[in-house]
């Protein structure tokens, strides 16, 4: 048997466990409209996507993942509550390393429904956990949804907090407009020179790129707001510290935000959305008591989680990518719901790995 075929059967093998929990297959189009979702996928995807064009259908890109056409067709079509299970290539260029594949498989399962989604979130974990036990991989997870109701919960301004959560992703950016709103970094001598002025515009002379004149003066109106917002306190910043600390056995890890829950309120609602979800795992089997939690895990995935999040990976090969990974993503219901929203999560085997790393374990392997 070809590589590739036995790839598509260890998909084909992996699909059925899901399928045999009620999952419907679904498929999608390779080529999928480029102008409508590159911004969904974020910074990574975007410069990673394959695009094309042409005169009739406009920009298209090859499919970098399945969850963003899933969410769109069950949002035109699909049934409440469902489940889906999906098999196929995505494509990602990778220039930084020639070794990885550009081209792979996935094979996924995803849940749409309103009760529960601490439920949820344990069917779909323990699911693609027990589908994996025979690999003996390390999980890992975190809940991107708990540094999200911090940011939403700052003594700051409306376009700060947007700011933030804009960049939750990007950790260094977020640490660095952290340090910039609580007053920790100068501001920069052109931006303060252009305050000053009495009338900006005029200082600025010329006008030179694509932006027009009443553009300008909106941005150096927000950038005066800015300026006049006060500083984020010290205590909010070392709250959002101790969360991003936050590393540990989930029981621990939970104690420790329950105990930054006291000066922060605003993450009760999803620390307790975390203490729900253990027990929903414990009652699929998972030992949570081992299960590592990690607050900043998650954070260069895809912009589109926005709560639970999870992945597997093989300790003794550095080397490979992430197994499976998943989480929530309630936001992109929304995002492309028209008006309709409905809470989802899902995840992410490849196959090709999967198998490679069992033929490794055959032949005595380290994998």
């Amino acid at each position: 048997m070809s590589d590739i075929a036995a790839i598509r059967a260890e998909a084909a093998r992996l699909r059925a466990l899901f399928e045999a929990t009620g999952a419907q297959p679904v498929e999608t189009a390779v080529l999928q409209p480029a102008e409508a979702l590159l911004d969904l996928y974020g910074e990574d995807i975007r410069a990673r996507a394959y695009v094309t064009s042409d005169a009739l259908r406009g920009e298209q890109m090859l499919r970098p993942d399945f969850t963003v056409p899933v969410v769109q067709m069950h949002m035109a079509h699909g049934a409440e509550p469902a489940r889906y299970t999906y098999s196929g290539e995505v494509f990602r260029r990778q220039q930084d390393d020639p070794t990885r594949a550009s081209e792979y498989m996935q094979v996924g399962y995803e849940v749409f429904a309103r009760d529960d989604p601490a439920s949820a979130d344990a069917e779909v974990f323990a699911l693609i956990h027990d589908a994996l036990a025979p690999l003996r991989l390390r999980a890992a997870t975190g809940d991107i949804g708990i540094l999200m109701a911090a940011v939403e919960g700052l003594q700051t301004s409306d376009a700060r907090k947007a700011a933030l959560r804009r960049h939750i992703w990007r950790p260094r950016r977020f640490r660095q407009l952290m340090d910039r709103f609580a007053g920790r970094l100068p501001v920069p001598p052109s931006r303060a020179a252009l305050l000053a002025h009495a009338d900006p515009i005029a200082q600025a002379g010329t006008f030179v790129g694509l932006r027009s004149r009443a553009e300008i003066v909106a941005r150096i109106e927000t950038l005066r707001e800015d300026a006049a917002t006060p500083p984020i306190s010290q205590r909010e910043v070392q709250l959002i510290e101790a969360i991003l600390a936050v590393r540990a056995a989930s029981p621990h890890a939970l104690e420790r935000l329950r105990d930054i829950a006291v000066d922060m309120p605003a993450i009760a609602g999803a620390v307790a959305l975390f203490a729900a979800r253990l027990d929903a795992l414990d009652k699929r089997g998972v030992t949570v008591e081992t299960l590592p939690f990690e607050a900043s895990f998650g954070r260069s995935q895809m912009e589109y989680y926005d709560g639970f999040v999870f992945g597997f990976t093989c300790d003794t090969r550095p080397d490979l990518p992430p197994v499976a990974t998943g989480g929530r993503y309630d936001a992109l219901t929304r995002q492309l719901g028209a008006g309709l929203e409905i809470p989802a999560v899902g995840g992410v085997i490849r196959p090709g790995l999967t198998l490679s790393l069992a033929k490794g374990q055959t032949a005595g392997g380290t994998a």
